[in-house]
């Protein structure tokens, strides 16, 4: 929970004196870091096994999948039960489920199946992330911080996208697919052990499963009647759907478009996280006068324009360079999803609110196999276009409602609130400065 004591300043000194940040902080680049370490590990295996895309399309997607069909439940379970003992059972299930997996590898028992279920337990996990770790992190600060820490947050996790893959494939091609998930068990124990030093206290309840539905329609009435966070729900499912899906067909458009090397489809791939990550350090340590609609909304449209641009560039190295900006755009999407929801969400509510977020990252399974079955119909170059300028279209009329029934401060939280048997933090009825003032980043 926060500390009334926190440090008022600004910056990251004031988030590096907490010591619940920096834990928190460093449990998500472990875990984030082999979630895209042991995605590339797998597919690696699994290709070299089978020699068939489609089998490393599944194995890829059984880690997204339960995001999809748990993220709500996640949410409503985080609020009953103690979510730093929800953080380090999932630390300690995602080590069991690799050293499962290298064991078997050392054994020459291996198969392609044992790594879609390793990757189904590690998908369980990750669904409980926003409602566990990425809510931790923005209540472990003061209020004008949160905004700051979860960009540092999100910095990060765009950092571990690059070194998560580079890692995997260093150590894959020197050990093999054993040493890999050696190395992952081992990081999985450390962050297990940060979780176990963290301090951190919570009201908890007793889980009554047959509440669970009711939970679950509490949370998503109350999102319904809270225009700030029906924005940042209906922009995720928008993003994820017809934008991020972009990156299943990074490879036809790097080796049929621009005839490169599978080194600089590599390259190509991860130009959108380096931006990110520059665009995520930008945030933690500037204060943009914009507030956090104009900054998910702007940041998203910024994104799609740039993925629409780039299979049209007339070179590799602009088109990798459209990516790179285009990360900005991604990283203030990134940070003000979860932010929008921390600041304007009741505690009481919180996690359910994030579990519904999760579910529409979940989205993008979905997503991927719309870019895929497009580009089989109308290449890569035409599907790429036609998703993220159909999304551009989309977040833009999203933008629109929301800017409209902003300024007339149409916000209906107070009232669902109250049915919900929750109580906001903040005036439901904002005028447009209030807003302002409650959405943008410290």
């Amino acid at each position: 929970m926060p500390d009334s004591d926190a440090p008022a300043e600004r910056g990251l000194r004031a988030l590096a004196s907490s010591p619940g940040y920096l834990r928190l902080w460093a449990i998500g680049g472990c875990a984030n870091t082999m979630r895209w370490f042991e995605v590339l590990a797998a597919a690696l295996f699994t290709f070299d096994v089978t020699g068939s895309g489609f089998a490393v399309a599944v194995v890829s997607a059984a880690r997204t999948l339960p995001m999809l069909l748990l993220g709500a439940f996640a949410g409503v379970a985080s609020e009953a039960v103690n979510r730093k003992h929800v953080l380090f059972a999932g630390q300690v299930l995602t080590g069991l489920a690799s050293a499962s997996v290298a064991l078997l590898a050392w054994a020459g028992w291996l198969l392609p199946w044992h790594l879609a279920a390793a990757a189904l337990v590690a998908g369980l996990v990750w669904s409980t992330e926003m409602a566990t770790r990425r809510r931790m992190v923005g209540e472990c600060v003061a209020a004008p911080l949160v905004a700051r820490a979860l960009a540092l947050d999100a910095m990060t996790n765009s950092l571990t996208r690059l070194i998560g893959p580079i890692a995997a494939g260093a150590l894959y091609q020197r050990w093999g697919v054993a040493g890999a998930f050696v190395a992952s068990t081992v990081v999985y124990a450390v962050s297990a052990t940060l979780v176990a030093g963290l301090p951190y206290r919570q009201d908890v309840r007793r889980l009554v499963l047959s509440h669970v539905p009711r939970d679950l329609a509490e949370g998503m009435r109350f999102a319904r009647g809270h225009l700030t966070i029906a924005g940042v729900l209906a922009v995720t499912i928008a993003m994820n759907l017809l934008g991020f899906p972009y990156s299943a067909l990074v490879a036809p458009i790097g080796k049929q478009v621009f005839h490169v090397s599978d080194t600089l489809v590599g390259v190509l791939a991860a130009s959108e996280a380096f931006g990110a990550f520059l665009g995520g350090l930008w945030l933690t340590t500037r204060e943009p006068r914009w507030s956090g609609r104009v900054l998910m909304v702007g940041g998203s449209l910024f994104f799609l324009g740039c993925v629409f641009m780039m299979p049209l560039a007339p070179a590799f190295g602009i088109a990798s360079l459209l990516l790179v900006a285009g990360g900005f755009g991604s990283a203030a999407f990134a940070n003000m999803q979860t932010a929008l929801i921390v600041l304007h969400a009741p505690p009481a509510i919180r996690s359910r609110l994030m579990g519904l977020l999760t579910v529409c990252i979940g989205m993008g399974p979905l997503g991927i196999l719309l870019v895929g079955a497009l580009g089989s119909l109308l290449g890569p170059l035409r599907a790429i276009d036609a998703v993220s300028a159909t999304g551009f279209v989309l977040v833009a009329v999203i933008g629109l409602v929301w800017r409209r029934r902003d300024a007339g401060g149409t916000d209906l939280a107070q009232a669902v609130a109250a049915r919900a048997g929750t109580t906001a933090g903040a005036p439901a009825s904002r005028s447009a400065p209030a807003a302002r003032s409650s959405a943008s980043p410290p």
